[in-house]
């Protein structure tokens, strides 16, 4: 999620479109989250780990 969020920010602030900017943002965020929560040994989504 974090990797698809920084893509999409890459290609929406090249090609100055503002709304794939915008959900790049939103799913770097969520991405970050998760991914902190995740680290912190809490459940994501009723699952301890994600294989």
């Amino acid at each position: 999620m974090i990797t698809l969020g920084v893509i999409l920010l890459l290609v929406g602030f090249l090609a100055s479109i503002p709304i794939l900017w915008q959900i790049g943002i939103a799913l770097l965020v969520v991405g970050l989250v998760l991914a902190v929560l995740g680290g912190a040994g809490r459940r994501v989504g009723g699952r301890a780990h994600w294989f």
